[in-house]
């Protein structure tokens, strides 16, 4: 890849959903990006997309987009089913590409994807804000400096109350419906970013009606004897908290643990230390863009910070997950 060195950024979403509208939005925050094309299956959809949000050009299909010469970088903002297609062809057109979470269905897909993008030697990042966010960058270098000694276990949760409806996305195993993948990428990320990847998995699931997890609960075993006590919903409320506990203290984050306000530090003998973060801006999205901008000006093509071994050890330990619980998708 060539730096970009001397003109704005220009980026084109794929999609145009609720997620897409914030990430358009939180675009504008960020210096030398411009939004440039928006592509849907259908181009009424598109254009009604552009229109709201100010974008030169719309698209009916994500070959368009694939195809617009002026497009340098794309935001892939599909259900999770379409994120293998919809990536590997913008890949294979040269464009560099940031694609949600979860990054695809399975470990199969996604180093389908990352191999492509490095033969190309296309840029090409999961878009996990969790790994971007200075606040969990801050655990993670006093975690690393030893501030509560050596890491014992790391405790998280997401989830929430979804009535279960048929079609709706989050209950739908055509699109890689279930609790695990919408909301379990979260605290599995947040684990191995603190852990590495388990050697061992242990799960525990409820499957719903349509035959995705309402429900999951991981215990991961890790080298040298640290755990990992996970769980996701889509059927009980959750506070959203996580807790990493050292032989020498412990962090513990009261809300939203993978983008969160702060933290409190607990060291043995010590009166605990709050910490708060930088106030976030807009959505939180901007972190993504600035990141893959950042990288697309140095010629990268792989952020340091959001790594495709990461990205591919996630998808791995999702995998096996879904491997003990019986959650299967179509084509699987």
């Amino acid at each position: 890849m060539q730096p970009i060195t001397d003109r704005p950024i220009r980026w084109g979403v794929l999609a145009t959903g609720g997620i897409a509208t914030a990430f358009v939005e939180d675009l504008a925050a960020v210096p030398g990006a411009e939004v440039h094309a928006v592509a849907s299956r259908r181009a009424d959809s598109a254009r009604a997309f552009a229109d709201r949000h100010g974008i030169p050009h719309a698209h009916g299909s994500p070959a368009d987009l694939a195809a617009d010469p002026e497009v340098d970088v794309v935001y892939v903002a599909t259900p999770h089913s379409a994120h293998h297609a919809g990536t590997k062809l913008l890949l294979e057109a040269g464009k560099a590409v940031l694609c949600e979470k979860p990054f695809t269905l399975n470990h199969g897909q996604a180093a389908e994807l990352v191999s492509l993008a490095r033969k190309r030697e296309t840029f090409l990042m999961e878009a996990m804000w969790t790994y971007l966010d200075p606040t969990v960058r801050r655990i993670a270098e006093l975690v690393a400096d030893g501030a509560i000694g050596e890491v014992r276990t790391v405790q998280a949760e997401f989830g929430f109350v979804e009535a279960e409806v048929p079609g709706h996305r989050l209950w739908d195993p055509a699109v890689g419906g279930g609790a695990l993948l919408d909301l379990g990428v979260y605290p599995v990320a947040f684990a191995q970013l603190l852990l590495g990847e388990p050697d061992s998995v242990q799960a525990l699931a409820r499957l719903s009606s349509l035959g995705v997890d309402a429900r999951t609960s991981m215990l991961l075993g890790h080298p040298g004897g640290a755990t990992a006590l996970l769980s996701c919903s889509l059927d009980a409320e959750c506070a959203q908290r996580a807790s990493i506990q050292g032989s020498a203290g412990r962090i513990e984050i009261d809300r939203d643990f993978f983008h969160p306000a702060g933290f409190t530090l607990h060291r043995a003998g010590a009166e605990p230390e709050t910490f708060r973060g930088p106030a976030k801006v807009g959505h939180g999205y901007g972190l993504e863009a600035a990141e893959v901008m950042r990288c697309l000006r140095a010629g990268e093509t792989e952020s340091p910070l959001v790594p495709h071994d990461s990205t591919l050890a996630v998808m791995r330990t999702l995998d096996a997950v879904r491997e003990r619980t019986g959650v299967r998708y179509p084509g699987e």
